[in-house]
């Protein structure tokens, strides 16, 4: 295999991986409520009332972190306008 080093590295670059590093608590609280879902689907014989109660504190959870996630873009694209 030949390395050609003239050209462009691929890959992320520094503006993706900042755009990613701020979406990464809104992903983690996706991850856990898909997580809590999961279980409810796979409960044998039934879902208990923790299992609920964790899905139920997982979309709040996504909730907080995407309405802050749409307030830190709304400040990054007035302040760009």
């Amino acid at each position: 295999m030949i390395h050609d080093l003239h050209t462009e590295p691929q890959g992320p670059s520094l503006d993706d991986l900042a755009a990613i590093e701020r979406e990464m608590p809104l992903i983690d609280a996706e991850v856990l409520l898909l997580d809590a879902q999961i279980t409810i689907i796979c409960a044998e014989p039934a879902p208990s009332d923790l299992d609920w109660q964790r899905v139920r504190r997982a979309r709040r959870q996504v909730l907080r972190e995407a309405r802050a996630l749409l307030a830190v873009r709304s400040v990054v694209h007035r302040s760009a306008a």
